[in-house]
């Protein structure tokens, strides 16, 4: 049946892990990004402290930092009995065990949460969602999506994700996209749809492969520019 979940879980991950999915060099990390359905992932507070200028955006955000650990302590046992019973469903190489992902993501959800307030007062995570970003038109260099659009495919239609898709590339010049399966593993069935249409509309859509491979055959990202 593969991994499946009810409704979309604040799940985060590591500053290393982004840089990997994400393909991201010293040059892009010194552009300014904006991660979209960013949730309690570390990479906003490390690359801030590494001189980075980024802001993230997800609904999540309108709670306070202790309302966030709780919601992430309700998610921690749904995801981990999902990871035990699909576990093959995943390559364990850099990380070697389900015991060794609990304790990088929630090192990762920490590193997150002891940067919240903070980084709320300055700006850096605002509450809101796709496909509708508070922001002018080309204000960011890069748009991440990071285990939101494609992965919750089940849940969110192929327009939805067009819209969404079109939001990024209004507020910033390139976005990228990761992963491109969906929760059961396969392949998202709304990636033909979106890249027909926004090749139909002066952007170039490529998928690029990335250094990073966790869930099985997830080592590619959606890259878009205008042409």
């Amino acid at each position: 049946m593969g991994f499946t979940l009810e409704k979309v879980l604040p799940w985060g991950r590591s500053y290393d892990e982004y840089v990997r999915m994400f393909g991201l060099t010293e040059v892009d990390l010194g552009r300014c990004i904006i991660a979209c359905g960013d949730g309690p992932s570390a990479f906003n507070s490390v690359l801030t402290k590494k001189g980075g200028n980024i802001v993230s955006i997800d609904p999540l955000y309108v709670f306070d930092a202790e309302q966030i650990r709780s919601r992430i302590s309700e998610s921690y046992e749904t995801v981990m009995a999902q990871m035990r019973q699909n576990q093959s469903n995943y390559v364990w190489g850099a990380i070697p065990s389900i015991e060794q992902l609990g304790s990088l993501r929630m090192f990762a959800m920490e590193t997150f949460l002891a940067d919240f307030d903070a980084g709320k007062d300055e700006g850096r995570y605002i509450p809101g969602e796709l496909p509708s970003l508070p922001f002018e038109s080309e204000k960011f260099d890069i748009a991440l999506s990071s285990h939101f659009l494609f992965l919750y495919s089940a849940h969110l239609s192929a327009e939805f994700h067009l819209q969404a898709l079109q939001e990024m590339l209004r507020v910033a010049r390139e976005v990228r996209v990761f992963p491109l399966l969906a929760l059961d593993g396969s392949l998202s069935p709304h990636l033909v749809f979106v890249k027909n249409h926004l090749a139909c509309h002066d952007f170039n859509v490529d998928i690029q492969p990335v250094p990073y491979e966790f869930q099985r055959g997830g080592n590619e990202m959606l890259v878009i520019k205008p042409v």
